[in-house]
């Protein structure tokens, strides 16, 4: 009957027109949605000297213990800027540089694991990273004390995890983009190794591989070549400056951040409709754009309730219950299991347990899998969890998901989270609402949330200033290839 009503409605639409591009305008206007995220926006462009530092920066194995992995290993901009993995494969992969779905550990790796992934996170991707102003990772363990609309963080007081909970890290940097930035090399299953400097502090680690860069006395051999000297005074417009004086973990940062910060990709199909373009969405598009945009009580989805915003998340924390995969942050925080607690590991606070940060929707269709732990592999499937999170955990397909993602564990742990979940609901803390939608309708949402990607980021052509094939400062430039040894693209 609900897919009958569908069908009548859109061929309603087709005969009478029935005013549908200027109701979804009034909804969008109601909802504080212009389309355009980077108005007031002051952003790097990346053919700038210092995002150029940071395409080098963030193509090199040098900045990784063991000079086997890149940033760019886990945020492949042809891979939505992230890896198209559900969890991430960092240090210890057969191939280095082959990347995406066939990327796998390697045996001798230390940490081998039975060949799983090490990193218990789905990498997010570094698209759009320029727009959050309140929190970065899915716990937000990089977060601004006093956020500042529209600054991503620059001249607020920035907390990270090298600090105590609630602290300010006065070493944390220019921004949140930049704060980030200095962890990945941090992180043992990310880019660390589990053998490099095992007992080292994370300045520890960070002055050491500064120090390899800058070619710092006692550490002249450890790059075969070394020009990133010329590399720095280009970046920060000083020909004349020093190693020392250039090269520092700060200055490796800021240049990463600000590469990643040039990573803007939101001329989307949506944009240009509320711009006044009739004909950028299709019909269904702009049918699910109602639903999507519509609370429950209105006969809509109710999305935007975390959703919102032209960036569409509210970077804010909920509990949604995605299946718990992987090896779990537990281990992290010296708790003996291999479940994933989410934001409660930033705050202790009993209401924060398995809740996540909301994601940004911009080009969502090409940043799968998706879930904190990667755990659908497909948009429907994420949907239908937000409907019914209960039913779609026991009904889970696990055969969607490499066979090498640990999953033992799964209905225990997310056992746990649904019982969160269902407390919050009843005392009316959770944005989560019941509710159906038929096979139609959820198409309908899926050709909404597809207005939402930058064709750009669908062709590797357009993507290519972000994609390093030029000179290598120390020949160990990550050239990403696929399972069969070919260009990924």
């Amino acid at each position: 009957m609900k897919i009958l009503l569908g069908v009548c409605l859109i061929t309603c639409c087709l005969l009478s027109g029935c005013q549908l591009d200027e109701e979804i305008r009034e909804e969008a206007r109601q909802q504080g949605l212009t389309g355009d995220v980077a108005q007031h926006r002051q952003l790097p462009a990346i053919d700038d000297p210092l995002p150029q530092l940071g395409l080098k920066l963030f193509y090199t194995k040098a900045l990784s213990g063991d000079k086997d992995v890149a940033c760019v290993s886990c945020h492949h901009p042809v891979l939505g800027g992230g890896d198209g993995l559900s969890l991430s494969i960092g240090t210890g992969a057969i191939e280095d540089d082959v990347l995406g779905p066939e990327r796998q550990h390697s045996s001798l790796a230390a940490n081998y694991n039975g060949g799983g992934p090490t990193v218990p996170r789905n990498a997010p991707t570094v698209f759009n990273i320029a727009f959050y102003d309140q929190t970065l990772f899915d716990d937000g363990r990089i977060e601004c004390v006093n956020a500042s609309t529209g600054a991503n963080g620059e001249g607020d007081d920035i907390r990270t995890p090298d600090v105590a909970i609630g602290m300010i890290d006065p070493d944390a940097g220019d921004n949140l983009t930049m704060a980030q930035a200095r962890f990945p090399i941090t992180s043992k299953a990310e880019m660390r190794g589990f053998t490099f400097l095992p007992d080292a502090s994370n300045d520890e680690i960070r002055a050491h591989l500064a120090n390899r860069l800058a070619g710092a006395p006692g550490y002249e051999n450890e790059l075969d070549k070394n020009q990133w000297l010329t590399w720095f005074r280009a970046g920060f417009s000083d020909p004349e400056g020093t190693a020392q004086a250039l090269i520092t973990e700060k200055n490796i940062a800021r240049a990463l951040g600000e590469f990643e910060r040039s990573m803007v990709f939101v001329d989307t199909p949506w944009k240009a409709y509320l711009a006044g373009n009739d004909d950028a969405i299709s019909l269904k598009a702009k049918m699910g754009a109602l639903l999507f945009m519509r609370p429950v009580r209105k006969g809509g989805a109710g999305c935007m309730a975390c959703h919102k915003g032209d960036f569409f998340t509210d970077e804010s924390f909920h509990v949604l219950a995605v299946p718990q995969v992987g090896i779990g942050k537990d281990h992290d925080s010296g708790i003996d299991g291999t479940n994933d607690r989410g934001r409660w590991y930033q705050t202790r606070q009993v209401d924060d347990r398995f809740a996540f940060r909301t994601p940004t929707l911009l080009n969502v269709t090409e940043t799968g899998p998706w879930g904190h732990s990667g755990a659908y592999t497909t948009l429907q499937g994420i949907i239908r969890h937000h409907l019914n999170p209960r039913k779609a955990v026991y009904n889970y397909d696990v055969s969607q998901l490499d066979p090498r993602v640990q999953t033992e564990d799964m209905l225990e742990n997310t056992e746990q989270a649904l019982q969160q979940l269902s407390r919050l609901q009843r005392e009316g803390k959770s944005k989560l609402v019941a509710t159906y939608l038929s096979d139609s309708q959820i198409d309908l949402l899926i050709a909404f949330l597809a207005s939402l990607t930058d064709p750009c980021v669908k062709r590797s052509e357009c993507l290519s200033p972000w994609i390093d094939t030029g000179e290598s400062p120390d020949d160990l430039q990550l050239i990403a290839l696929d399972g069969q040894g070919h260009p990924l693209e």
